[in-house]
């Protein structure tokens, strides 16, 4: 009896069928139900009967960071890419904290449900907590998708903590032209815990991946019960709330499209690049000396200071765009020694515009670039992006590229 065999437990008169997953401790039996659930059986009395040996057939005794299970001819195959987080993850019973520590192979063991979707090629590129996540990894991403894509993938699959998902979706969205899906999914809830959502944001990931649609996307629960994912664009997604599992939005728009979970049925509203339209290329450098500061009421100026030969500054002004007008000489300086500015709102909708106030104006005139309607976080990523690859950075800033500006602002709900 080994972790990935399909087993039936008869334990106090109750009877649990499912995958056997990898325990911490010998006392405990820890088994994925067919609805998706985990439980935890003392061994103790315990009588196991094995229904099906490894039933992902994965090959034993596996060290490398690349992995593979038995290919079937009539599957697409999708890339399975893991850098760790919560969806990588369990409960590290010595100090109760949840800890990354599973490969791409545990979590085909994890996740019964993609049995039979896809061929899976398991890799990992890292295996950290997202808040570990560094540009060296996004870079270090890009070439992991890069080569799936380029020795045959049909769809990528990232595995990545949700805390800084939407960075590492940015950042793949300007390095990587693909001309297959890439999408990111990861878990709000461990799967030791009884409401997990990393088997359906897996499911959900992979049947994303099989799709038409070749963007960058992020895929997570649409509401709190286990119906639909939705599909964001990895641009235009934020983490919306801590805890949630359904804690992404689209910001600007209802999402791109979504997949029923029952039906498996993906609908999408609005125009996407489709499967083959563009060829597979990568951009991957990438200018680290870049920063993100949040402009507040009464906020001293000499905290511009530490940021005198940065290569680039994104702001979160107020409203349209704006900040105190004792900020706009230190701004200018910056400007004139090098440093590109860009301006964004502190708004969850709209777009920036430094033309409508005296303030605006005159960040315009001290060289400020409008970062149009794009999220601070991705801004902040394309222009450290922007600052390695381009050579109009401030055209390019304002220009969209993969999703990051949208044509013009709309009410939305």
């Amino acid at each position: 009896m080994n972790p990935g065999d399909r087993v039936r437990v008869e334990r106090g008169g109750q009877t649990y069928d499912g995958v056997l997953l990898p325990s911490t401790t010998h006392e405990t039996l820890v088994v994925k139900l067919d609805g998706g659930y985990n439980v935890g059986i003392t061994r103790a009395d315990a009588e196991v009967e094995v229904l099906e040996s490894d039933v992902y057939q994965i090959e034993p005794g596996k060290t490398s960071d690349v992995s593979e299970v038995e290919f079937d001819d009539d599957l697409p195959t999708i890339a399975l890419i893991s850098t760790g987080g919560t969806i990588a993850s369990t409960v590290d019973y010595r100090t109760g904290a949840v800890t990354a520590q599973f490969d791409a192979e545990d979590v085909l063991r994890a996740v019964p449900d993609l049995a039979g979707r896809a061929n899976y090629r398991g890799r990992v590129v890292a295996n950290i907590l997202s808040e570990n996540m560094t540009p060296d990894v996004w870079q270090d991403l890009a070439h992991a998708i890069y080569e799936e894509i380029e020795n045959g993938a049909d769809g990528v699959v990232v595995m990545h903590g949700t805390d800084t998902m939407q960075f590492t979706a940015s950042a793949m969205a300007f390095m990587l032209e693909t001309p297959v899906p890439i999408v990111f999914t990861g878990s709000q809830r461990s799967a030791d815990r009884p409401s997990s959502d990393n088997v359906m944001n897996a499911v959900c990931a992979v049947e994303a991946a099989k799709s038409d649609c070749a963007e960058v996307l992020l895929c997570m629960h649409a509401t709190e019960s286990d119906t639909t994912c939705a599909l964001h664009e990895g641009t235009r997604v934020r983490k919306n709330h801590t805890s949630r599992r359904n804690a992404f939005e689209t910001i600007g728009a209802a999402p791109l499209g979504e997949i029923d979970y029952d039906t498996e049925e993906l609908t999408f509203r609005r125009e996407y690049t489709k499967r083959g339209e563009r060829d597979l290329d990568i951009a991957p450098d990438i200018e680290t000396d870049v920063e993100l500061i949040k402009f507040t009421p009464g906020m001293d100026t000499a905290f511009l200071d530490v940021l005198e030969g940065k290569a680039g500054v994104v702001i979160e002004g107020t409203g349209l765009g704006h900040v105190h007008t004792d900020w706009i000489d230190s701004i200018e300086a910056l400007v004139d020694d090098g440093t590109v500015v860009v301006m964004t709102s502190q708004c969850l909708a709209g777009r920036v515009c430094d033309r409508v106030y005296d303030t605006g104006r005159d960040l315009l005139d001290a060289g400020v670039v409008e970062g149009e309607d794009m999220l601070p976080g991705t801004a902040k990523v394309k222009l450290m992006w922007a600052l390695a690859n381009a050579d109009d950075v401030t055209g390019t800033m304002q220009t969209p590229l993969a999703g990051e500006i949208t044509p013009q602002s709309v009410p939305w709900n």
